[in-house]
C-alpha cells in the first residue's frame, strides 16, 4: 500500500450525517445473517487483485465474526475501534473491531463476536442489542468475516484484555458517514495497484479490512 496521493473523495454532502438508535434500527431491520459462515462476498475492486491474492481467498476460509459496536450516549452515536496488540500473530498494531476466528462451541457467528467482544474489551452480552448484519467479506489471512452491527448502551464499563487490545477509542458515526471524510490512496503489490478508502480520525489511521466494513455499514445505513 502506498500513499503517494492522499486525496479528500468528491463527495456532494456537505455536513455530517446524524442519525438516530431508531434509523439504525430500521436500516438493518431486514439484514439477515448468512446461511454459511463462510458465504463471503468479495469487496469492490477484488477484480484487479493480483491473481495469487485471489487465489488465497478463493481457497477454505475460516469463519469469523466482528462486532460493529456503536455506543450510544443519550443519543450521541459512536463506533467503538481497538488498536491490537503489537504482539499478536495476524494484524499485529491494526485498528480493528473486537472479534475473532469462530471456535466449536459458538452457535454462530453472532456467538462469536459477542464473546470475543466480552474476551477483549470487557462488554457484557447484556449491554449489546444485535441490531443486524453486514455481508461476509474474506480476509487476506484465510478469514471470512461476519460483521456483526450492535447497539452498545452507554453506561457498558470497559475491561481490556492488553494482550490483544492495545486501547480502544472512539469515532463519532457521523464522522464515518460523512464522505467528506473519505481519504482515497492505493494498495500497491508491486505488480498492480487499486484504490482503497481508509479515514483518518485524530491520531488514529483506519485502513484495510475496517474501512471497508465502515464503508458497508455506510451504504447500508444511508441507503446507497
Amino acid at each position: 500500500m502506498t500513499q503517494l496521493s492522499l486525496l479528500r473523495a468528491e463527495s456532494n454532502i456537505s455536513s455530517d450525517v446524524i442519525l438516530t438508535s431508531d434509523h439504525l434500527r430500521q436500516s438493518l431491520a431486514y439484514t439477515e445473517l448468512p446461511s454459511s459462515p463462510v458465504d463471503v462476498t468479495m469487496p469492490p475492486g477484488s477484480s484487479r487483485w493480483p491473481e495469487p491474492m485471489r487465489e488465497q481467498l478463493a481457497r477454505t476460509l475460516k469463519p469469523a465474526g466482528v462486532l460493529v459496536p456503536i455506543i450510544d450516549r443519550d443519543g450521541d452515536l459512536s463506533v467503538l475501534l481497538t488498536q491490537r496488540s503489537a504482539e499478536l500473530k495476524h494484524h499485529a498494531g491494526q485498528v480493528s473491531f473486537p472479534g475473532g476466528k469462530m471456535e466449536d462451541n459458538d452457535a454462530d457467528v453472532v456467538a462469536t463476536a459477542l464473546r470475543e467482544t466480552e474476551e477483549e474489551v470487557g462488554i457484557a452480552k447484556h449491554h449489546i442489542t444485535v441490531l443486524g448484519y453486514l455481508k461476509t467479506m474474506p480476509t487476506i489471512t484465510g478469514y471470512a468475516v461476519t460483521p456483526v452491527v450492535g447497539l452498545v448502551s452507554g453506561n457498558a464499563e470497559l475491561t481490556i484484555d492488553r494482550t490483544e487490545v492495545e486501547y480502544v477509542f472512539e469515532v463519532p458515526l457521523s464522522f464515518l458517514l460523512n464522505k467528506c471524510n473519505d481519504i482515497l490512496t492505493e494498495w500497491d503489490t508491486g505488480e498492480r495497484r487499486g484504490p482503497i478508502i481508509e479515514f483518518h480520525w485524530e491520531a488514529q489511521r483506519i485502513w484495510g479490512a475496517t474501512a471497508i466494513i465502515i464503508v458497508s455499514l455506510r451504504k447500508q445505513l444511508l441507503n446507497q
